[in-house]
Parts: structure tokens; C-alpha cells; sequence
């Protein structure tokens, strides 16, 4: 049987649509509201894993969009332990009529519900009195077995609690030293080992855009070799320019090669580039390009000119009598043949 889930056209004219979300907020709130897993009852099971693996994300750029959705837009719950995802106003669009059939399947979907307090921001939300009511009942008899669990069970049930969050806030306050350089696949035990990475993650999705598995390993490695101070000071003058990560990329690899460790390295760096760069433009003498023959002794170019212009004038001379004299006797040959 064919599974269809509608949408409305009005989503798209929603103010909160319009003005408060990303093109990447859309994305993902029309994917909550139409992945395989939804039920009619607005409350389904899915791990992060599978909404990375179908919309192409990591599991960093999951735990935003959730972050964002239940902090910002308020318009989802998610429950870690039970993995389970409730639409709050899923009821207002889709819980609107009832009838035998409807009523069977919400029913049924009701039961397999694990975090019953999921269904009671549902019910805020629900027009049809029948619908509601089958809400009601299991969110009721929900309350009624725990009443009956032993005090001695709820101490635990409390201590454990208290233990995750220590665990939670010791994994937050590990310093950037226990930071291990290895960096593996992705899973959901190394994303409590990486929440030191997520100022800078976060960073880079609100300057740069939504962070993919590839660029995220490269921003894991060099803050490992870097550190976290470098990596987010590589960004910020990276956005200064208004490039993109590869730009980052290339300051990050320009400073491990001058052994660039602190921002103070920077700053010295920086005094040295421009102390040099200011010493080449005082420095600068201009140089005039002499011939060769500019600097030669024109001396003796002279003298050697004028004797040889004494010596041809004195043959032209020579020369000149010469024909004079042969002139002179054909003339008077001529002249006695005449007699």
C-alpha cells in the first residue's frame, strides 16, 4: 500500500518559513515531514545516522539542524535515548479527521510509542476531539504504570541520569591536549569526542554554509595539527578576503610551514613581512644602465681619427696631380695630330 504524506501550499507563504529559515532549514523541515519513517501520528523513530546517509549531511550538520529546529523554530522534539522524533504541530494538518480506519491506525501507532511525553505537545495541537481522545487514553496509561514503579526504581532510574550527564559534561570540558590526532569514520561514539570541534564547525556553517563529510575531516585534521585558535583565525581572515575553505586551507598550510603554533606566531610573522616589505621600498636606488663604450678613453679615438684623415687627404692629392698630368699630355697630343 502506497504511503502518501501532504503538504500544504501555504508552508511556503509561512512567515516563520520566510523569514527565520535557510534554504538548508527547508530542506531539512520538508524531509522531517515526508522521509519514509513518518507515521500519522506524528511521531517516528529515526537515527541521525539515516538522516545524514538520505539528505547527504554529516552527523555534525544533523545535531545543528536539530539544535536549531527544537531551540529556534520550536517545532520538533527529539528524544536521544529512544531515538524518537515528534512534529508538534503535525495534529493541526493532519489529525484534522477521523473516521474507524484513522482511528485503528493511531491506535496502533500510539503503541509503539516509547517517550509517551512526546504525544502531549501533539495533543496542544489536535482539532478532532475523537483523534485526541485515543491520545489521551495512552498518554494516561502511560502515567498510571509509572505510578506503580517502586521508589527504589525511580532512584535508579535517577542516578543513572545524573551519571550520563557527568559523562556529558566531563567529555565538554576535555581540554584540546586529550584531543587524539587520529581521525577515523564517523560514528556515534566519537561525536561526544568531538564536541570540541563544534565552535569551529559552527563557525563555518554560519559564514561559509552547511559543512559536508569531506570538508568536515579536513577541518578535523588541522585542528588536530593546528588547533582550534589557528583553524578559526585561518576563517575569519579567510571571510576578510570573501574566499572560500580552499583559501583557509592554504594560510593553515603556508603557517605549518613557518611552524606556526600560536596566534602570537602570527603576529610575528606578520611584523617580519612588513619590516621587510618596508625595507625593499626605501632601499630602492635607481640604476642607470652605461654602455660600455660610454666610459672608453675618447682621447686617443680622436687622434686616431685625424691622422687618418691627414693620410687620405694626402693621396687624394697624389692622386689628383696624377690626372692632371695625364690630362695635360693628351691635350697636347690631340693638338699636334691637328697641326
Amino acid at each position: 500500500m502506497a504511503k502518501y504524506r501532504q503538504v500544504h501550499t501555504t508552508f511556503w507563504q509561512d512567515p516563520k518559513v520566510l523569514e527565520e529559515m535557510t534554504p538548508e532549514d527547508k530542506y531539512f523541515y520538508l524531509y522531517i515531514l515526508t522521509n519514509p519513517n513518518t507515521t500519522q501520528i506524528g511521531v517516528y523513530q529515526i537515527t541521525k545516522k539515516q538522516m545524514a546517509f538520505d539528505l547527504g549531511y554529516s552527523t555534525e550538520s544533523i545535531n545543528s539542524l536539530l539544535h536549531r529546529f527544537i531551540t529556534l523554530h520550536e517545532l520538533i522534539k527529539y528524544n536521544e535515548q529512544t531515538r524518537e522524533l515528534a512534529i508538534l504541530n503535525w495534529g493541526k494538518y493532519n489529525l484534522h479527521k477521523a473516521g474507524k480506519p484513522v482511528i485503528d491506525c493511531v491506535n496502533k501507532e500510539l503503541k509503539v510509542v516509547k517517550d509517551k511525553t512526546l504525544l502531549l505537545d501533539i495533543m496542544k495541537h489536535i482539532p478532532n476531539d475523537s483523534v485526541l481522545q485515543a491520545f489521551s487514553r495512552h498518554v494516561d496509561d502511560t502515567y498510571n504504570d509509572t505510578s506503580t514503579i517502586s521508589g527504589q526504581e525511580k532512584e535508579e532510574e535517577q542516578e543513572k541520569e545524573e551519571q550520563q550527564e557527568k559523562e556529558k559534561e566531563e567529555e565538554l570540558l576535555l581540554p584540546e591536549k586529550d584531543m587524539g590526532p587520529e581521525v577515523g569514520n564517523p560514528s556515534e561514539s566519537e561525536v561526544s569526542s568531538r564536541s570540541s570541534y563544534q565552535s569551529v564547525f559552527d563557525f563555518y556553517q554560519q559564514n561559509f554554509g552547511m559543512l559536508n563529510p569531506f570538508i568536515s575531516q579536513q577541518i578535523q585534521h588541522w585542528i588536530n595539527d593546528m588547533g582550534e585558535e589557528l583553524v578559526l583565525k585561518a576563517m575569519e581572515l579567510t571571510l576578510k578576503q570573501q574566499k572560500a575553505w580552499k583559501y583557509a586551507e592554504g594560510i593553515l598550510k603556508a603557517w605549518a610551514n613557518r611552524n606556526v603554533r600560536t596566534v602570537a606566531d602570527i603576529r610575528v610573522l606578520e611584523a617580519e613581512f612588513k619590516n621587510k616589505r618596508s625595507f625593499k621600498q626605501s632601499g630602492r636606488v635607481r640604476k642607470e644602465i652605461v654602455p660600455d663604450w660610454l666610459s672608453r678613453d675618447t682621447s686617443k679615438v680622436d687622434s686616431q681619427t685625424s691622422t687618418l684623415v691627414a693620410v687620405a687627404n694626402d693621396e687624394f692629392e697624389e692622386e689628383k696631380r696624377k690626372l692632371e698630368a695625364e690630362l695635360k699630355a693628351l691635350h697636347e697630343e690631340l693638338k699636334a695630330r691637328k697641326e
